[in-house]
Formats: structure tokens, C-alpha cells, sequence
């Protein structure tokens, strides 16, 4: 497949489950990743690797970048006010209880190595505001609840991907000097 045509299925499926999810009144992160898993893995109509090629690199990185500051864009100061005690929990106690029950149930649960759980355990404390928000539309809680578990969402971003980067140095830096 053509990078242009290859670009226009993404385009299409995005907007496309975007439309369904919205008519639905569900989150469209649920119809995107199954349209994603349908088209990849299951049918092989998209490989990003073969479909895309040399610009898959520098879209991955738009993409995280855009991903993980979004949350920045829709910034409500006051609505921080009321949860600033809660997010602060939530951010120190959450975060690191969140990466080790991820990475000792991805080392025993999934049967990962000590490795590949502890930086996937780091990746997994990323909540992400363009998740949580649309759950949180959906979900119509309380006013006290979707600003703290949004303000949660958009601290946690960060603070995850650099969790993920400092278990992926310490894991290289380890193979470095002891495999060398």
C-alpha cells in the first residue's frame, strides 16, 4: 500500500469510528483500537513498518508528543483548586504503586522478564487526558471526581514516560556493563 493511501485508511478509520462511537454515545478509543487491531494484526491490511516506512519514525514521534500534551491544551486552573490534595496522592502514592503491581503482574502474570516488565510497568502508569476525558463525558460523574482523575491523568503523562525512559536506561546501562 501507498504511504498517501495508507494515510487516508488511518484518516478514515479514525474519523469513521470517531462518527460510530459519537452516535453510540461510547468513548471512540474503544471502536479506534478495535478498527486498529482488525486492519493490523488480524487482517494484515496495514503494516505501519511496510505501509509507511521511513516516515514512521517521525510520525510515532509527532504522535507522542501530541498524545502525551494534549492534556495542556484543555488546562482548567480552577477546576484544579478542588483537587489538588487528591491528585497529589494520586501522582505519589498511585504512580509507583501503579508501575510495581504492573511490572510483578506482567513478570508473573505474563511472564515477562524482570526487564521488559519494569519498563512496560513504567509505561503503564500513563493514564492520558485523550483517554480518560472522553471516559469521563461517557461515565457522567460527580464535579469532584472527573476534575481530580483529569488533573491525575494529565500529571501521570509525564511522569510515566520518563518513569518507561529511566527503566529503559538502567535496563541498557545493566546490559551495557554486564554483557560487554
Amino acid at each position: 500500500m501507498q504511504p498517501v493511501m495508507a494515510f487516508a485508511l488511518v484518516g478514515a478509520l479514525g474519523v469513521g469510528s470517531q462518527w460510530i462511537a459519537w452516535r453510540l454515545r461510547m468513548p471512540a478509543i474503544v471502536l479506534m483500537s478495535v478498527a486498529g487491531i482488525i486492519i493490523g494484526p488480524v487482517l494484515g491490511i496495514f503494516d505501519p513498518a511496510r505501509d509507511i516506512g521511513p516516515l514512521m519514525g517521525p510520525i510515532i514521534s509527532i504522535a507522542v508528543a501530541i498524545i502525551l500534551f494534549e492534556g495542556g491544551l484543555t488546562l482548567n486552573f480552577h477546576s484544579l483548586q478542588d483537587a489538588v490534595k487528591g491528585v497529589r496522592r494520586l501522582v505519589s502514592i498511585g504512580a509507583p504503586l501503579g508501575w510495581l503491581t504492573s511490572t510483578l503482574a506482567l513478570r508473573y502474570g505474563a511472564g515477562l522478564s524482570w526487564e521488559s516488565a519494569t519498563v512496560f510497568g513504567g509505561i503503564m502508569i500513563v493514564t492520558g487526558p485523550t483517554v480518560i476525558a472522553p471516559l469521563l463525558r461517557t461515565a457522567r460523574l460527580s464535579r469532584r471526581s472527573a476534575p481530580l482523575l483529569q488533573w491525575e491523568a494529565i500529571v501521570n503523562d509525564p511522569i510515566g514516560a520518563l518513569a518507561a525512559v529511566l527503566a529503559f536506561s538502567v535496563v541498557s546501562a545493566w546490559h551495557t556493563n554486564f554483557t560487554a
